[in-house]
Parts: C-alpha cells; sequence; structure tokens
C-alpha cells in the first residue's frame, strides 16, 4: 500500500486550507442548507464540521493500512487487496467526474469514494459470509458528508462506487472452491485478534458522535 502519497496528499491539501480558507467559506454557505437530520452545536458548527471532514479524510490511509496489516495477519491478503487498491487508486488517481477538485474540498469527495467503496463491499460480505470484510462503521459519516458534497454530485460518485464493485465482485466471486475456507478464516481467533489491534476502527468517528442523526 502506498499510504505515504494519500498523507502527503492530505498534508498539501491542509497547506491549501490554511492559506485560502476555501473550505471554511463553503461550510459557512452550506449551514443554513444542511439536512435537519444533521445535528451540530450552536457554539462553531462550522468548526465541528471542518474538524469532521478532516477526520473523515484522514481516516482513509490509517483505514487502508490497518487493513492492510490485518489481511497479512489473518492470511486473506489476497481477498482483501484488491479493495485496498482501488480504495488507495481514488485518491492517487481520480476518476475525471473529480477534475477541478482541489483541498480539503477535493479530498472529501475522493474519501467518500474510498469510505462507499468500503461500505459496499462489506455489505456484499454480510450478505454471503453474514459478516462485515473490514468491521469498521463510517455509515453515518458517510451520510454526513454526502450532505456536504451535495445531493446531485454525491449521487454521481455512489455511481463510480457501483461501477468499481461490479468490476471487483460479482457472484462469481463467492461461489469459488475456496469461499467456504476464507469463511473459517474471516470467522478465526486470528483475524478477530487482529482487528482488536486498531480499536478506533471498530467504532464511528469520535467527530461523528458529536452530531446524531434524528431519529423518527
Amino acid at each position: 500500500m502506498n499510504t505515504a502519497a494519500l498523507r502527503e496528499q492530505i498534508k498539501r491539501a491542509q497547506e491549501h486550507e490554511t492559506q485560502t480558507g476555501q473550505l471554511l467559506r463553503q461550510l459557512e454557505l452550506q449551514l443554513p442548507h444542511l439536512h435537519p437530520a444533521i445535528h451540530l452545536p450552536d457554539v462553531d458548527a462550522r468548526g465541528v464540521l471542518a474538524r469532521f471532514v478532516i477526520a473523515y479524510i484522514e481516516q482513509v490511509p490509517d483505514l487502508l493500512d490497518a487493513a492492510h496489516d490485518v489481511a497479512l495477519q489473518a492470511g486473506i491478503d489476497s481477498q482483501i487487496k484488491p479493495v485496498l487498491k482501488i480504495a488507495e487508486q481514488f485518491f492517487i488517481a481520480p476518476p475525471a467526474i473529480m477534475a477541478g477538485h482541489e483541498g480539503l474540498d477535493g479530498l472529501l469527495d475522493e474519501a467518500y469514494l474510498a469510505h462507499r467503496l468500503v461500505e459496499e463491499v462489506n455489505d456484499l460480505y454480510i450478505v454471503h459470509f453474514g459478516q462485515p470484510l473490514i468491521p469498521v462503521n463510517t455509515t453515518v459519516a458517510s451520510v454526513i458528508a454526502h450532505q456536504l458534497i451535495g445531493e446531485d454530485f454525491a449521487n454521481q460518485l455512489d455511481e463510480v462506487v457501483h461501477h468499481a464493485i461490479d468490476e471487483l465482485l460479482d457472484e462469481d466471486s463467492f461461489s469459488l472452491e475456496s469461499v467456504e475456507a476464507y469463511r473459517d478464516q474471516l470467522a478465526s481467533p486470528d483475524t478477530e485478534a487482529a482487528w482488536k489491534r486498531w480499536p478506533s476502527l471498530s467504532r464511528q468517528l469520535g467527530v461523528g458522535l458529536e452530531m446524531e442523526c434524528a431519529k423518527d
């Protein structure tokens, strides 16, 4: 995994934000129009959102590194690596639809692609194996990111993810002779123990907990 390049990209985007304040200005404009399900504190709402965006972006290389280490330790590298490489490529060589996006605003789009890819793969593995491939839940965080990106463009990004999944995994992927052996590995104590070494990946982003989704 080339997560060092991702971290350098994030560092440059943060420097860009320090110089321009582009993300903060955009968030200021978005605040009055956010979905009412997104609850923000009365004080420094813009700052909370900015910290959320940075945390959401910064979690991507951490997640990829952790997943890669766990895959090696648990003996499931061949199954996990293709997923991680696509998520990595969303950052290093983003799809043409991302052209013209820069700074933290642009990286939010790319982080959304990476997180949504993991979510979609997890959904497939739950269907076929009864548990996720990568036990990290960023669903609430991605709902918030979807709102910040904007409904129309976020839906286009979702289509990019679905296309990637269609190319990466199909029903035949789960009907191979190796599936039963892999199912045993996925449920093994070694896999569970490996993930427990990364407790930050087993819970929602800390900043996401400050924003509660409204319940009906």
